[in-house]
């Protein structure tokens, strides 16, 4: 047999998942079917709160170890997502590595499928970047743990709009905290992607009066705002955009966005926006509060579409959804009095109080396991 040794990168995903503050993980599971191609990564972070709950990403890695990788930091992030969204669902998620456009088969996605049944519902599938509705309906033809499927298919659909309507709850507690009125009426907002969830929040944002200045890199997505609402206005780029006169910057395009750069070129007083991992290293959320701009964690105002799905394994309501949606609001605003009383930036304090939720419920598992125990003495 061949000698095989880790390479540095392989270690570093082991110290990641064993023995750093960023593991802690319960389960990761590497999948492969060498009939479809399929070769993905299920990661289950915490079912502290119930079964994982986190969507399934399709990319073409450099590496299989950074595809383990982004499955341990994607699925941590879930578990704090979720925590704060009040659902009774921990964190996990999955990778597909590989092109979707390239090896994405029938045939691929229904291996996925038997990988994911084969955990007996400790993990709950979605939609995520390179899978669609579309996919999750071949998918739950394998594995009755699938959300996030067609209306047709017995699932919610599309779930962009409460997306953009919890974006939108979240700003409203920005602007009650740092104005002291919960609405954007009078304020310029600056809304940089306006696909899938921007658009949406465009609206929401026109109808309580705000002005609205958008950028898009594909110049359709801005035509449509532009034509459905003549009194939005559009700047070429993101760059442009953090440099115009604003009140509130809202990335709802690609991670990342919140650089060194960027902070220190802002005129906007609040940060709200759709797009996951808005920091782009640690410290930034630091950065901006040194500079008196109100952050709004982004995991916990994007939350509205994993609330949907969620909603969806109970056989999906939408008004029940919207109105767990809307509690949002209260949470962002709780986050920020959590900030304010422990002098500690937005984004620090929502992850204290996701994992003071995730902690207690482990303390009520423990009490409850040890008190049968006891009963069965």
């Amino acid at each position: 047999m061949t000698d095989v040794r880790p390479t540095d990168e392989a270690d570093g995903v082991l110290h990641t998942l064993f023995r750093s503050d960023q593991g802690g993980h319960e389960q990761v599971v590497l999948c492969q079917d060498r009939e479809s191609g399929l070769k993905a990564v299920i990661a289950i972070h915490s079912t502290a709160l119930g079964d994982a709950l986190g969507g399934t990403r399709f990319y073409p890695y450099a590496s299989e170890e950074a595809a383990v990788r982004d499955a341990l930091n994607l699925s941590r992030g879930m578990s704090y997502k979720n925590a704060l969204a009040g659902l009774d669902h921990g964190g996990g998620k999955a990778v597909i590595i590989g092109d979707p456009s390239l090896i994405k088969t029938e045939q691929l996605l229904l291996a996925y499928g038997r990988f994911v049944a084969s955990l007996g519902g400790r993990y709950v599938t979605a939609c995520d970047v390179g899978t669609y509705v579309q996919d999750m309906d071949v998918v739950a033809r394998e594995c009755r743990w699938t959300t996030g499927r067609s209306p047709e298919n017995g699932g919610a659909g599309d779930s962009s709009v409460l997306t953009a309507f919890g974006v939108f709850q979240g700003m409203r507690a920005a602007a009650q905290t740092q104005w002291g009125e919960p609405t954007l009426r009078g304020r310029r907002v600056g809304v940089a992607g306006v696909g899938k969830v921007g658009h949406h929040l465009v609206e929401h944002l026109v109808e309580d009066g705000a002005e609205v200045v958008i950028t898009d890199v594909r110049a359709e997505a801005v035509e449509r705002i532009l034509a459905r609402h003549p009194q939005v206005t559009a700047v070429t780029d993101a760059e442009v955009l953090v440099r115009t006169p604003l009140d509130v910057y809202a990335p709802c395009a690609l991670g990342g966005a919140l650089d060194d750069a960027t902070v220190a070129a802002l005129t906007a007083s609040v940060v709200c926006g759709a797009a996951n991992n808005q920091l782009a290293h640690p410290g930034v959320e630091k950065d901006l509060a040194d500079r008196g701009i109100l952050y709004a964690p982004d995991y916990v105002v994007n939350a509205g579409g994993v609330i949907q799905v969620a909603d969806e394994l109970h056989g999906f309501d939408f008004d029940r959804a919207k109105a767990k949606a809307n509690q949002i609001f209260d949470t962002t605003l709780a986050i920020f009095d959590r900030a304010k009383a422990d002098g500690i930036p937005p984004a620090a304090a929502a992850d204290r109080l996701a994992e003071q939720r995730m902690a207690e419920a482990r303390a009520r598992a423990t009490g409850a396991a040890a008190a049968s125990v006891v009963t069965a003495r």
